[in-house]
């Protein structure tokens, strides 16, 4: 079997809400672009992958990948993942980590259509579902935190995040609140998104530690790995780092040998898709450490995250990212959590996902190849 073709079709994704999850990222308006990534293959197989979320639209990284990334597969056989990973990796300085994991994750699903075993069982099942937890965008008041906490707990979510305003006296106060209105019994995180310097991120994890929250993620930046180590050495409560550690896979290695951070942590988007969250999920394990999965910017990241966490022992959570119209658009039938709060296996071969191509032609923009 070889490559014939890697195309990428950009399709509008309109009606987006206007949501901001933190002030690192660009405020959702309005539309964006996914784009459709299609490998081919000489015997009619189709691996498929989405690129781009609400976020960052994908024309921005649509032009890379085809000219950098399609010639380094073109010709090849797709099942030889391990070396075209190599391969595509030595292009990351000319592309970006998202194109590379979408590349990867068509690759995923070829050779699950092709074995007729889905994602998670070709990876070696763990387990059938996962709980979820919802995750906030950024709100605007105390009061709209403490419904949606409610709201999320009233569905069954196993368990409730929250992106704070990022001011720290203010988000103290929102942890405090949330859990008041939850109670003891809930369990709660705080993902700060690497907004405080070293003190103020001190007096925020000593504050949610008294109140019992489950674990604090990024409140350093991403590579402020000399405080993470200080701040972890004084605190009880997990932190989890390295979502956007600078390197993907090749960075975790400080973190760990470091002990500056309590879990990994990476998405097949951000880290450069499933064959990189496979050799991190690994590696932590090697050290008795969680790899919890971020959240994939799309449906079908979603998907190939889903598979990922199935089949890896050392994750507790599928992430759900709030609200579901800026995070889930392109397929006919989107992942669903359960009123146990549990997310299920797809068992079709490959994503297993079933792609509105109906609805990607009526949005279709451009196709590059």
């Amino acid at each position: 079997m070889r490559i014939t073709d890697v195309t990428l079709t950009l399709f509008a994704w309109d009606d987006l809400p206007t949501v901001e999850y933190s002030p690192h990222n660009p405020r959702i308006s309005e539309s964006s672009q996914l784009g459709l990534v299609t490998v081919s293959t000489d015997q009619g197989v189709e691996g498929h992958a989405f690129l781009g979320s609400a976020m960052r639209s994908a024309e921005l990284d649509a032009l890379s990948l085809i000219r950098s990334l399609k010639p380094m597969v073109l010709g090849e056989d797709p099942l030889d993942r391990e070396r075209l990973y190599g391969r595509l990796w030595k292009r990351h300085r000319s592309t970006t980590l998202r194109c590379i994991g979408a590349v990867d994750v068509a690759l995923w699903d070829i050779a699950g259509k092709v074995a007729g075993l889905p994602l998670y069982k070709l990876m070696g099942a763990h387990r059938t579902s996962i709980p979820a937890y919802a995750s906030s965008p950024g709100l605007g008041s105390v009061e709209a935190y403490v419904a949606q906490a409610l709201e999320v707990k009233a569905q069954g979510f196993a368990a409730y995040k929250i992106h704070p305003p990022t001011r720290w006296e203010e988000d103290i106060r929102l942890c405090e609140a949330v859990r008041k209105a939850v109670g003891d019994d809930s369990r709660l995180m705080l993902d700060s998104m690497w907004a405080y310097t070293y003190d103020q991120a001190l007096r925020v994890g000593r504050a949610i530690e008294a109140l019992d929250y489950y674990w604090y993620e990024d409140p350093l930046a991403e590579d402020d790995i000399y405080n993470c180590i200080k701040l972890k050495q004084k605190l009880h409560i997990p932190i989890m780092a390295t979502e956007y550690s600078p390197g993907g896979f090749h960075s975790y290695a400080i973190w760990v040998s470091s002990g500056a951070t309590d879990y990994l942590r990476g998405d097949v988007a951000v880290k450069g898709g499933i064959t990189a969250c496979l050799k991190g999920a690994h590696l932590a394990e090697a050290f008795q450490m969680n790899f919890e999965i971020h959240h994939g910017g799309n449906s079908l990241n979603n998907v190939a995250n889903l598979h990922l966490a199935l089949a890896i022992p050392n994750t507790e959570y599928f992430e759900v990212l709030l609200p579901d119209q800026a995070q889930k658009y392109g397929l006919a039938e989107d992942l669903k959590v359960d009123t146990k709060g549990l997310v299920h296996a797809i068992d079709q071969p490959g994503l297993g996902a079933a792609i509105d191509f109906e609805l990607i032609r009526q949005k279709t923009i451009a196709v590059l190849s």
